[in-house]
Formats: structure tokens, sequence, C-alpha cells
């Protein structure tokens, strides 16, 4: 039997640990030998702000997508969406938050 691909069960999965674009991009580092202090100014970004982006403490914007492209030739697009699904399972995982939208979500259905 067939299956198309919005039917398999590995489509449907949450990860349980959101992975940050910078995790991907600091690998990418490492196995190229690129120091993070010469990115940086290559980059015209502070050391501390790539470092912050590396390690997950920092978010990737439009704008250092598109300097990691450059830098990198790694494309920013997918890097985008990383970050996009990084932050909705991060938020998510916020219990406060999530109540707030079930009570929201009740309110919608009545209208």
């Amino acid at each position: 039997m067939k299956h198309l691909d919005n039917d398999m069960i590995a489509n449907r999965l949450t990860p349980a640990f959101p992975t940050h674009p910078g995790e991907i991009l600091k690998d990418e580092l490492e196995s190229r030998g690129v120091s993070q202090r010469k990115l940086a100014e290559d980059m015209g970004i502070r050391y501390t702000v790539l470092n912050e982006i590396l390690n997950g403490h920092r978010p990737l914007t439009e704008k250092t997508a598109l300097l990691f492209e450059a830098a990198l030739g790694v494309d920013s697009e997918p890097l985008m969406r990383l970050q996009t699904k990084y932050n909705l399972l991060t938020i998510k995982q916020d219990q406060s938050f999530m109540e707030r939208l079930s009570k929201l979500r009740h309110i919608a259905a009545l209208y």
C-alpha cells in the first residue's frame, strides 16, 4: 500500500526538543574549521552576537541568515524556517501561554 507523505506518522511527529538554527551553523563552522571570531569579523557583526546565535541564545534574523548565506553559502530560507519552527515549538512548551490560547479558542468557538 502506498502512503502519501502527509499520511506518514513520521511527518506528524513533533520533536521533544526544538532545533535552533545556530546548532546547525555551529556544526557547519566546526566541520569547516572556521573560527567564530574570524567569521564575525568577516560578516561585520560582533563576536558576542555570533556566539549567542550559534549557542541558541539569540534568534537568527533575516539579516543574519543572509549574512551566513553570503559568508558560508548556506541557504538562508531553510535556516529561517528552522528558526520559525524553533520559536513555535518553544512557545508551545510555555504552559501558561498554552492555557491562554485554550481559553481564547473557547471564546472563538462561540462566535
